[in-house]
């Protein structure tokens, strides 16, 4: 049986109904249309209690999320392909995929590769990236001109101040949450959670609600690690139902001089320590491939900041960033990083908590947006706990960067630009108010969420929005 359709039996029997071993055996084999009519007929014999009815129909959701996911035939990603390789050949292709470089399921028999999969593999294969080079010149990312700007101008204020926090950015937000015409009947009450800023620390404050579409909504308390605004009301048959929000913040770069800062030994009997150093399932565990890619890594190193560094500069080395499948797909996602050597923010983001957790270095996942202008974007990243010092950001994804002064190329372990939007203090949270059904994003929470009586509505039937302006530049 194939890597991934163990995945997928593990992943699908979330909690394990009677009776439906032959549908997770289906599913296991990528059998999905077969394990979606014996669903749809254990649903219908109404001889499932309501919680396992709930179960089997989350099962059928999760297969619906992988098949948009895995929606290309060879057909439609091989014309990008030829692009660079005219001449690729079925061994090629082959090649790639046994590497991971070009990801594809199994799936009702046919060969599915996932959406971007042909963009990814010149991200992901060395050789195949130079080739694109080669043939589309090489051309800086505008987000990496910003940083390159950014980062001197951040260090040098810092550093003339002998502080941590520097200068303040001032930014409005408009966001708008888009449902489709008739995803939901009209009548029908649709309920959504919005994102919204958490309060409280360094580097985000000054949070204000400036407006809501809705003049009933509910923001959740700040202890709530996952933040939201809350609203609902009915949809309009024929129309979309919209949702918006607008609000502002201030915020703060942040930086720790690691190098020469005097970090003092764990207190491990702390509750802090034990909190943040703790296995948390499912995406924190200490699996065997996690064991074996920290003994890599870090060798016999004992001291935090350097195993810290080891971990950074390891992973920003040997896992590209690459477009990612939805995380409520992926059994443990660390692994999935390590075996498919390539990750977005947020996958390569848990990889390194997972190793630093592992060394016994506290720490805990933070999220929300990037919002450098012209790259606003979802964005993960974590902080670090060091004894003396205190929390400290670590922007994985953002990673090592390619520049001589040595503070600026390791600004992002121990740094964080001014340019984000925390929503985010923990992974995996419950949502307030209460969400009933199978959440669209299971890890994260930074799009919104979206439900009505009849069930939850995923990425496909909606749309988001983020407008940003910067009030003080």
């Amino acid at each position: 049986m194939k890597n991934t359709n163990r995945l997928l039996l593990i992943l699908l029997v979330i909690i394990t109904v009677t009776g439906c071993k032959p549908i997770d055996d289906h599913i296991a084999k990528g059998q999905f249309a077969m394990a979606q009519k014996k669903i749809k007929r254990m649903i219908a014999s109404d001889r499932l209690s309501p919680r396992e009815k709930i179960e089997m129909e989350n099962k059928a959701d999760l297969m619906h999320r992988i098949e948009i996911d895995f929606n290309k035939s060879l057909e439609d990603i091989l014309p990008f392909i030829h692009q660079y390789y005219p001449d690729v050949t079925p061994a090629q292709l082959k090649k790639w995929e046994s590497e991971k470089a070009l990801e594809k399921m199994t799936l009702n028999g046919k060969d599915r590769y996932f959406a971007r999969a042909a963009q990814n593999l010149f991200r992901i294969d060395s050789e195949a990236k130079k080739r694109k080079i080669q043939t589309d010149g090489e051309t800086k990312d505008k987000l990496d001109v910003f940083i390159e700007k950014n980062l001197p101008e951040v260090l040098a204020d810092l550093k003339s101040t002998s502080g941590t926090t520097g200068k303040p950015i001032r930014m409005k937000f408009t966001y708008t949450l888009t449902v489709d015409a008739d995803a939901v009947p009209g009548g029908e009450m649709v309920r959504c959670w919005l994102p919204f800023p958490r309060e409280g620390g360094a580097r985000q404050s000054d949070v204000k609600l400036l407006s809501a579409s809705c003049d009933d909504y509910v923001i959740a308390p700040n202890h709530y690690l996952q933040r939201t605004l809350y609203m609902q009301k009915p949809a309009v048959a024929g129309e979309p139902t919209v949702f918006e929000i607008a609000f502002s913040t201030t915020a703060r770069p942040q930086w720790f001089d690691l190098e020469n800062l005097d970090i003092k030994p764990y207190q491990k009997e702390s509750g802090l320590y034990r909190k943040y150093t703790e296995e948390r399932y499912p995406h924190l565990t200490f699996t065997p491939s996690v064991k074996a890619l920290s003994r890599t890594i870090v060798g016999d190193e004992t001291d935090p900041y350097r195993i810290s560094r080891k971990l950074f500069h390891y992973i920003s080395e040997h896992y590209p960033w690459a477009s990612a499948r939805e995380y409520s797909t992926i059994e443990h996602i660390p692994d999935y990083v390590i075996e498919n050597r390539h990750g977005d923010c947020g996958q390569v983001t848990l990889l390194f908590m997972v190793l630093a957790r592992h060394n016994g270095i506290p720490a805990r996942w933070q999220s929300g947006w990037m919002l450098h202008p012209g790259s606003v974007n979802l964005h993960d990243w974590c902080e670090v706990y060091f004894e003396g010092v205190g929390w400290v950001p670590v922007d994985q994804s953002f990673g090592r960067r390619e520049l001589q002064d040595p503070d600026q190329a390791d600004f992002y372990l121990g740094g964080l630009d001014a340019y984000r939007l925390i929503v985010n203090d923990e992974y995996g949270m419950p949502l307030f108010p209460d969400k009933q059904y199978l959440r669209s994003e299971t890890v994260d929470f930074q799009r919104g969420e979206v439900e009505w009586r009849g069930g939850n509505l995923y990425f496909d039937t909606w749309d988001y929005h983020m407008e940003v302006e910067y009030l003080n530049q």
